[in-house]
């Protein structure tokens, strides 16, 4: 039954070394494989694969998220490795980039190098 099955993130990459430093070497996920097709990754238990293609066709919102405890300790944190966190003028961020939910959630974006929208949530 696939409600028993692991769930795998899929995200494009043109260029799978670039793909490869960043979120191995800036976020800090293990890599698993690396083959001529993905950069396979783990993240605390799921598997992220980051497939080779020619010609990506990335999308325009959040592609992957991950839920954190401290956003703010986790923005400054991947900031001083150089991730810059998007601005959005529809909606009114803090001076980290971070974005208060009308639930409470606090949740700030980011991109990979191919301009993938990623990000973290900090829930109430």
């Amino acid at each position: 039954m696939i409600a028993n099955g692991k769930v795998v993130g899929f995200v494009a990459t043109t260029d799978g070394k670039r793909a490869r430093a960043f979120y191995e070497g800036v976020l800090g996920l293990k890599v698993t494989n690396d083959d001529d097709f993905a950069v396979v990754l783990d993240s605390n238990g799921t598997t992220i694969r980051v497939s080779k293609v020619k010609d990506a066709v990335i999308a325009p919102y959040t592609v992957l998220g991950w839920q954190v405890a401290d956003v703010v300790a986790e923005v400054r944190r991947l900031r001083d490795r150089g991730v810059r966190f998007e601005k959005y003028e529809f909606l009114q961020q803090d001076d980290d980039a971070i974005w208060r939910t009308p639930g409470g959630a606090r949740v700030a974006w980011f991109k990979d190098p191919d301009g993938n929208v990623l990000s973290l949530t900090q829930h109430p």
